[in-house]
């Protein structure tokens, strides 16, 4: 099994974070793992990427051309990364920033791809915490993929917040299971 992903959005969105908390669950579940975080102007608003490559065997690089798997937050991040995604790949698809009647040719993508179009802004801000689409998004990951379990996210979250941000590990967590069960509810998985 090797899952190649790109996690993109704007910078600000947590999608650092998000891929982050990933390579973690993956490490977490035994899986041989590589996050490169994409620096540059995204902190001022710009696009922000990075990939996660989780493996069942050794990963000789961590670059990822062609994902088999993406995390798309934004519209520029949407018309950068689907025309890398390998034919039959997947896609987690914010539909509250990326509207399907705005994208010329959407069918001949949904020919070709798998999208599950989640309104993670809308799921995080019914929550309460509007700064948290990124975690309804990885949960939604979850639910799609099952590459860990519960048990084994909440010990990565905890991993990533560190002592010091626990407070926010009951938020995250809620913002985890709200997407998981929008795709549980929406695409039957």
């Amino acid at each position: 099994m090797k899952l190649e992903m790109i996690l993109s959005g704007f910078g600000g969105q947590g999608i650092l974070f998000a891929g982050n908390l990933l390579a973690y669950c993956a490490m977490i579940a035994d899986y041989r793992v590589t996050y490169l975080p994409v620096y540059g102007p995204e902190m001022r608003g710009g696009t922000c990427n990075c990939t996660v490559i989780i493996s069942s065997e050794e990963i000789a690089s961590p670059l990822v051309s062609n994902p088999s798997f993406l995390l798309i937050m934004n519209m520029p991040s949407f018309n950068k990364f689907v025309p890398r995604l390998k034919k039959g790949g997947k896609a987690i698809i914010n539909s509250d920033l990326v509207n399907p009647e705005e994208i010329k040719d959407i069918t001949k993508y949904e020919k070709k791809y798998k999208f599950f179009w989640i309104p993670v802004n809308l799921l995080a801000e019914e929550l309460g915490t509007p700064n948290l689409a990124n975690l309804c998004a990885v949960g939604a990951f979850y639910q799609i993929t099952k590459l860990f379990t519960e048990d084994q996210f909440k010990t990565a979250l905890k991993k990533v917040l560190g002592e010091k941000k626990m407070k926010f590990f009951e938020p995250n967590l809620k913002a985890f299971y709200t997407g998981a069960e929008f795709v549980k509810k929406e695409y039957n998985l």
